[in-house]
């Protein structure tokens, strides 16, 4: 499961807010849930100790931006990662938007049960000034690797609730749209607004289970049922909610301008 936010921010703004929602991460998950850090210059996988974390306080508070990617282990295809994607705004020449991911191993959901993970997103995202947001169940890999797309698309079709995760490319271009539909869908400025804040949000929705929730004037939470659903379209689970919501946020959600043949249809998949 992934936990995102996009915030149209740079860096040293969110800096702190970034540092707050990783300790809620960590009480959540455990302290020792994240072992290892990769190297932001080098790649390199070096075990998270004290001067491990050290680092990584350093290379948040005095960098103008930077990427931070912790894992439970650096081997593992599956389990607790952090992901953080800044920019400085001021120098792109994208449309890009900081980006914080908390994944969580399926494991936990079934221990805990949806009830807490959909509390922890929300304890995340009181944290975070983020434009949009969600959380649900996706593949889990790490972006590098070459070829995994086609490995998984079939699956990806089948399944059209599993979300591809891309959290260094998304967040290059997705600046303050929402990046397609998931189980639990964060809006915020501008977007909430645009469709009349949330009251009017909830009375454009009325699949069953679905429930929209108020964080504060300019932002809230969309949650689709009880459960985060994968779906499965061989057996006829298309996801009807998911869908209207879909139709409903369609002006606002980021589709890559450079995808073509499956992956434009992928991200699709709710729409068409």
């Amino acid at each position: 499961m992934s936990i995102t936010f996009y915030m149209k921010r740079s860096h040293q703004e969110i800096v702190r807010d970034v540092m707050r929602a990783l300790q809620v991460y960590r009480r959540a998950v455990g302290p020792q849930a994240l072992g290892w850090y990769a190297d932001p210059y080098s790649g390199d996988w070096d075990e998270l100790g004290d001067k491990g974390w050290a680092y990584i306080q350093r290379e948040m508070l005095e960098q103008p931006a930077t990427s931070i990617w912790l894992r439970e282990l650096p081997n593992a295809t599956t389990g607790y990662e952090f992901l953080y994607q800044s920019h400085l705004l001021e120098v792109c020449e994208t449309d890009a938007a900081s980006t914080v991911s908390f994944m969580l191993p399926t494991e936990y959901l079934e221990e805990h049960g949806p009830d807490r993970v959909r509390a922890l997103a929300l304890e995340l995202a009181k944290e975070l000034p983020f434009n949009s947001g969600h959380a649900g169940l996706c593949f889990n890999f790490p972006e590098s690797f070459l070829g995994v797309l086609d490995a998984i698309r079939d699956l990806s079709f089948r399944y059209p609730g599993l979300d591809i995760p891309g959290v260094h490319f998304t967040s290059l271009e997705i600046g303050t749209r929402v990046d397609g539909v998931h189980w639990l869908n964060f809006l915020g400025p501008p977007v909430l607004g645009e469709l009349g804040g949330a009251a009017s949000l909830s009375a454009r929705l009325r699949s069953p289970g679905t429930t929209v929730q108020a964080l504060d004037e300019e932002r809230a939470v969309v949650t689709l049922g009880e459960w985060p659903e994968a779906g499965d379209m061989e057996q006829g689970h298309t996801l009807p909610a998911y869908r209207e919501l879909a139709h409903v946020l369609e002006p606002w959600i980021h589709l890559d301008r450079f995808s073509q043949g499956a992956l434009q249809r992928w991200e699709r998949r709710f729409l068409d």
